[in-house]
């Protein structure tokens, strides 16, 4: 993934943007953050898990402990990103778009991801 923002601009949008507007859940190993989950509404906002941690069922609590109140669930995933696609699709959602990266500031092509229940 091309890199856009620096450490501190990335700081200021969890402090400014995430945190006072989304369901912030947060997974911890000791005093280690492992990893976390944003929601708003029906969305998955942001789900990102250290890579040491990943393969520990960290990521799958976290989204179905979110998510297990929604009827349905919608999130935006890089399409090379293909742990994470097979992450999503395990945990039942469906591609439902294909976009071509105009939509999101990386300019990488996505996909949207719908979990219905």
């Amino acid at each position: 993934m091309p890199v856009i923002h620096t450490p501190v601009e990335d700081l200021a949008f969890i402090r400014d943007i995430v945190l006072p507007n989304q369901q912030v859940t947060v997974a911890e190993d000791g005093a280690d953050i492992v990893g976390f989950i944003a929601v708003i509404g029906d969305w998955v906002e942001q789900l990102y898990l250290d890579p040491a941690s990943t393969g520990q069922g960290i990521g799958s609590r976290l989204l179905m402990d979110a998510t297990a109140a929604l009827p349905q669930v919608k999130l935006r995933c890089f399409q090379a990103n293909t742990g994470a696609r097979r992450f999503y699709e395990r945990h039942g959602f469906q591609a439902e778009a294909f976009g071509d990266g105009t939509t999101n500031e990386e300019g990488l092509p996505d996909i949207l991801y719908v979990r219905r229940r």
